[in-house]
């Protein structure tokens, strides 16, 4: 009996344990949490050094930089998960394609202006007064995903399907001219229609900013807080990373992006559609950078047929960063550039007594970065730690 009780047929070869996709879901969601903690600790770290080699010239610096620091993180972290969320898209694509789609910052674009064509409508029609947020959200996120998703499949068929068996300079240069072509049609749409060139992004109120509590600098109380529309950027974030794990992991969709991802003539051969497969893996990325195309313009509130151009160099970088190809990698460069981004706009004025202008140095820190790491890990930092492509 004890024989029979421990008896026990094996799992098909194909069929995974739930524990297994549990952890190959939220398992990079725990790697990201880990690289947020550290990127915080050790940049504060640095800043704190940085303060205490000038307290003898300076006596209340170190006040100053501990006072500002939690609202440095909070600001870090909203950028870094902007940057991250449109890196996904670069790296869905590449991991297939092995192509840098530089027309997905205006993918990107074209998802914030339609967030704000949806938010322009609901206020003529007198719709927002009183309109849940979620809802409201929901609604934005889910037309900019569609339109944007669209967009990139037509991209896909009509500019870089002709030209997969070309030299890849050829792809490329397709690209940038489709994002050229894309800037100056959302212009001309945009400058003939009621949302104007700088379109503001219509939303129900949101509430009051959270106040997570207070840090005194001198006699001034300074408060730490979170918008509400910042909170909903992270949290949109995080849960897009789940769900694409979860798609490119634990789905039957996945598992054939991931085959042609290895080998596309090899995945021909077995019956995968490879055109169906790319077509689907640019719809992915396209409706993720439409997504956070709309959150963006929610945060900021406006639009701008030109606002994906910088955003999708940096979310560039970050893909480079983590390790493109790598969807948790994608995660990690953003949070860890969008870091160290907040922390030259915060600290480069007041450790130079305000010679330098931090915001105006950002950028510079954010390629000087992408230089670096070309130079010295051109991997990126979870580049090696993966054998999977997408």
């Amino acid at each position: 009996m004890a024989a029979e009780a421990n008896t026990q047929a094996p799992l098909p070869s194909g069929q995974r344990s739930t524990a297994e996709v549990l952890r190959t879901v939220f398992g990079p969601v725990v790697q990201l949490f880990l690289f947020i903690i550290g990127s915080a600790v050790t940049l504060g770290l640095i800043v704190v050094l940085l303060a205490l080699l000038q307290i003898g010239t300076r006596p209340d610096i170190l006040t100053r930089t501990l006072t500002i620091l939690p609202q440095v993180w909070i600001d870090g972290m909203v950028r870094g998960f902007l940057f991250a969320t449109i890196a996904l898209g670069y790296t869905m694509v590449y991991g297939v394609l092995e192509f840098i789609n530089f027309a997905h910052g205006e993918i990107f674009m074209v998802g914030g202006v339609a967030g704000a064509a949806v938010g322009l409508f609901l206020a003529n029609n007198e719709l927002l007064k009183g309109m849940n947020g979620f809802f409201f959200v929901l609604l934005v996120v889910g037309v900019a995903m569609a339109v944007s998703g669209t967009l990139a499949v037509t991209v896909e068929r009509v500019a870089y399907r002709p030209l997969r068996g070309a030299p890849r300079l050829v792809p490329l240069i397709s690209a940038i001219g489709v994002s050229l072509v894309l800037q100056d049609l959302v212009r001309l749409m945009m400058t003939n229609s009621d949302l104007g060139f700088n379109a503001r992004f219509n939303t129900p109120d949101f509430g009051k900013p959270i106040r997570l509590f207070e840090m005194t600098l001198g006699e001034r109380p300074v408060p730490v807080i979170l918008s509400p529309k910042a909170l909903i950027f992270i949290v949109a974030s995080i849960v897009m990373l789940v769900v694409l794990n979860y798609l490119v992991n634990a789905t039957r969709l996945g598992k054939a992006i991931r085959a042609t991802a290895q080998d596309m003539p090899t995945a021909s051969l077995m019956g995968i559609n490879v055109n169906r497969i790319v077509a689907m893996t640019f719809l992915i990325g396209g409706a993720l950078g439409g997504a956070a195309g709309a959150l963006f313009g929610l945060n900021v509130g406006t639009v701008n047929p030109y606002m994906g151009f910088i955003p999708g160099l940096k979310a560039f970088t970050a893909a480079v960063l983590g390790g493109i190809g790598n969807i948790t990698g994608a995660m990690v460069g953003g949070v860890v550039l969008g870091f160290l981004e907040a922390f030259v706009a915060s600290y480069l004025s007041l450790f130079t007594d305000g010679a330098l202008s931090g915001a105006a140095y950002a950028d510079i820190a954010a390629f000087s970065i992408l230089i670096l790491i070309l130079i010295f890990r051109p991997s990126g930092l979870l580049g090696e730690a993966t054998t999977q492509k997408v």
